[in-house]
């Protein structure tokens, strides 16, 4: 609210004269992220524009980290977020989805894509050398050799100076459209 309240330049109480109250502010705000948001188009492949979609809902929520519990919640959506959802679901209808298909479709990549951003949100680091000294002091209290599997993990992977947490968010996308695409056409 602060920060909506710096950019109309206003007091945060002010908001309140133009809205009825706390819900009214918190759907329109909700809404604001929603415009963000690419819709996926009809035309194309549907994989993709649901890749694009996943996305672009990661790097809003990435901009938002305070929207990612509230943005299914609203009673009242705006006009942004009805827009968002009608689009996503005629997408996977225009696909080849049967109507109940779909929304097994969008609960699974919603799903997939809030988590993922919540996981991302909550990580205790961002740079390899964070991983480094986070790992060493997990583990330090312990025998050596008591998680050899985590301690490989750690060393061999995220470790690496290109490692990237991100990067997992494409990798685990490709594998959930797969098999989506695997039962499109069952009921």
């Amino acid at each position: 609210m602060r920060t909506l309240a710096e950019e109309l330049e206003v007091a945060p109480m002010a908001l309140y004269r133009h809205v009825a109250n706390r819900d009214d502010l918190v759907d329109a705000m909700v809404d604001v992220v929603f415009g963000e948001i690419g819709v996926p188009m009809g035309g194309g492949d549907w994989k993709s524009s649901m890749r694009r979609r996943a996305v672009s809902v990661r790097d809003a929520l990435s901009g938002h980290r305070w929207a990612i519990g509230l943005m299914e919640s609203r009673r009242n959506p705006g006009p942004a977020n009805l827009r968002h959802h009608d689009a996503v679901i005629g997408r996977l209808r225009a696909a080849g989805f049967s109507i109940e298909m779909a929304a097994h479709a969008y609960s699974l990549l919603d799903s997939y894509i809030y988590g993922f951003a919540l996981t991302k949100m909550n990580l205790p680091f961002q740079t390899t050398a964070e991983v480094a000294e986070m790992a060493e002091n997990m583990l330090q209290p312990f025998p050596v050799n008591e998680y050899p599997n985590l301690v490989e993990f750690i060393t061999e992977h995220a470790m690496k100076p290109d490692y990237d947490y991100t990067d997992e968010f494409e990798y685990g996308l490709d594998l959930v459209l797969d098999g989506l695409d695997r039962v499109r056409g069952t009921s």
